[in-house]
């Protein structure tokens, strides 16, 4: 088996195990993952296999209820960043001149701004749920995404096929959707598995710095910032969402990242 092969049944196997932790968490989870309890801070257990949190609530049902979070926000915010920037990328590319000059700069700008801040700029502003992160995340998405569709027309517009069929009188539209686009299909399933990866990150992130879902979600980022000052109490608090994150993060990596 080749590497890149190996790369990608071993994503895909776990991504499989996490969507499947996810759909079966009310099942899986001993507890309400925000039903507190007496037991404050709790050392593992036979009744709390990773512990409690400061408020006595079960961190491993806490963790499979995150997954749910997790997945929604990064599938749902790279399809976002596709819905805008897989149809800006084909136009721009396919017809270049101004337009493809203008889109190209608005682009630049955009990923020339570091996400992480620019995310942290607008939930301070908006505010943070479950929709406004998927639409934050999925609009900085979009640059990268229009950028890498750009670059995959460029080279396909001077294929032979597309000439034949801009000579038999096919449209712009047509061109794009039946002879462009499905060749470029590959790519945008990688780019679709890496930008999941990265939103669920940044989600993380914004959560740790206190910015993310509010109480009492169970947020993978905002388990990691919250058990941060019980490390020596319970590392799990901290390290068992982290690695959730971390895996599933590595996970769709390994998918986007074997698919090129």
């Amino acid at each position: 088996m080749s590497g890149r092969l190996f790369q990608r049944w071993l994503g895909l196997s776990l991504v499989a195990a996490i969507v499947l932790v996810a759909i079966l968490a009310p099942w899986l989870a001993p507890y309400d993952p925000n039903m507190s309890s007496g037991s404050v801070l709790s050392r593992p257990s036979a009744a709390n296999i990773i512990g409690t949190d400061q408020l006595g609530r079960d961190v491993f049902s806490r963790l499979l209820y995150g997954a749910r979070v997790s997945l929604v926000i990064g599938l749902a915010a790279s399809l976002v960043g596709m819905v805008i920037g897989v149809p800006i990328g084909l136009v721009s590319g396919y017809v270049g001149g101004k337009a493809d000059l203008a889109v190209v700069q608005v682009v630049d700008i955009l990923i020339s701004l570091p996400a992480i801040v620019m995310a942290l700029i607008i939930t301070a502003v908006v505010g943070a749920s479950v929709t406004n992160l998927i639409l934050i995340l999925g609009i900085l998405k979009w640059p990268i995404i229009a950028r890498i569709v750009r670059g995959q027309v460029l080279v396909l517009r001077e294929q032979a096929f597309v000439e034949a069929a801009r000579s038999i009188g096919c449209t712009t539209t047509r061109i794009l959707a039946r002879h462009i686009a499905p060749n470029i299909m590959r790519v945008l399933g990688a780019q679709f598995a890496i930008a999941t990866s990265t939103s669920i990150f940044t989600a993380a992130s914004l959560s740790f710095l206190g910015l993310g879902l509010p109480p009492p979600a169970a947020d993978w980022g905002g388990m990691v910032q919250s058990g941060f000052d019980y490390m020596f109490l319970n590392p799990l608090l901290t390290l068992a969402p982290g690695a959730a994150v971390t895996l599933t993060v590595l996970s769709f990596y390994l998918i986007g990242e074997s698919a090129k």
